[in-house]
């Protein structure tokens, strides 16, 4: 079986509401006026690491175990955040995990990835696939573990699914509470589902999402959890969507990125990740540059995590590195 649609169900899984932190210095460094950053910690959602995937996991998972399921199957990329979360939450309420994972066994054994070990995961390595190759894969998977007598649940790519999104239109009623006057919200774009649940709270006046290479067409992958969130048809071209930090693709570091991670860390001691953090505040910098940002607005930066994915990044972790050497 796969979870996807209604989910009367919820598990719990974080700590809520997360949150809501004043930026002045990065504010100012990028531009803005000190007040007007602020930071949504999504990545202090508590389970396993924290991260944006946990909201929407609670009620995936809340989902499977109302069917009865015994075991948790998934796929991503092999420093995929979601997979750990799942990982996580398999431990969490006492499902086994499977990971299908693009790639060999051996290309990486950290970030990410150890955490998935250590939180009692099986990852089975799918090799050079993705998209639909990958979630074929996956159900093959889930056949075998049906065979074996096993009640496997699929869980869709990055956990978005209109039953995940229902977790970032919680997230969009806090920040209502939180920050009633804000004028935008940025978050990165992967598989899509946390800026469907924004727009379907906030409005897409009020939402940009910043791409990260993660799937073919985010506007129309975005508009269409939307529509399944709301009942309501949501058009792509109403959307506000960033592509120009893709770069040269998903897992490459960029030079706009690497400015943001090292702009952060040293103005608020906030750590992003290279590959959807990174990118979300390289776009919110370049959405200030180029004016569709201006100053005396309060703009929310979701923070979804992805922490331990830098560790798993050798790019990354090579500039960072070499930092240590030329600084003083």
């Amino acid at each position: 079986m796969t979870v996807g649609g209604s989910a009367p169900h919820r598990a719990e899984l974080g700590t809520w509401p997360t949150p809501l932190e004043p930026a002045p210095r990065l504010g100012e460094a990028l531009g803005l006026d000190a007040g007007d950053l602020w930071i949504k910690r999504d990545d202090l959602t508590g389970l396993g690491g924290g991260g944006n995937k946990v909201r929407k996991l609670e009620w995936i998972c809340g989902a499977a175990l109302a069917a009865g399921a015994t075991t948790l199957v998934t796929t991503g990329a092999p420093q995929s955040n979601h997979a750990r979360l799942t990982a996580a939450a398999g431990a969490r309420l006492g499902l086994d995990v499977v990971l299908v994972l693009a790639g060999h066994p051996g290309s990486s054994a950290s970030g990410n990835l150890a955490l998935d070990g250590l939180l009692g995961a099986d990852v089975v390595w799918a090799g050079d696939v993705t998209g639909e190759k990958l979630d074929s894969a996956a159900w093959q998977l889930v056949e075998q573990l049906r065979r074996r007598g096993a009640v496997p649940v699929l869980i869709p790519f990055g956990g978005s699914s209109v039953a995940g999104a229902r977790g970032y239109a919680e997230c969009g009623r806090e920040l209502l509470d939180q920050a009633p006057d804000m004028a935008q919200v940025f978050a990165a774009v992967g598989s899509g589902g946390t800026m469907a649940g924004l727009v379907a709270e906030l409005g897409p006046h009020r939402v940009t999402g910043v791409h990260c290479g993660a799937v073919a067409d985010p506007a129309r992958t975005v508009a269409a959890l939307v529509s399944g969130l709301t009942g309501t048809p949501c058009e792509a071209d109403t959307l506000t969507l960033r592509l120009d930090q893709v770069g040269e693709g998903y897992a490459a570091l960029t030079e706009p990125v690497m400015t943001a991670l090292t702009a952060a860390a040293r103005t608020e001691g906030l750590l992003l990740d290279p590959v959807y953090t990174g990118r979300a505040m390289a776009g919110l910098a370049a959405a200030v540059r180029d004016g569709h940002l201006t100053r005396g607005q309060r703009t929310v930066f979701l923070h979804s995590g992805g922490l331990p994915g830098f560790f798993g990044h050798p790019a990354a972790l090579s500039r960072a590195q070499a930092r240590l050497a030329t600084d003083h």
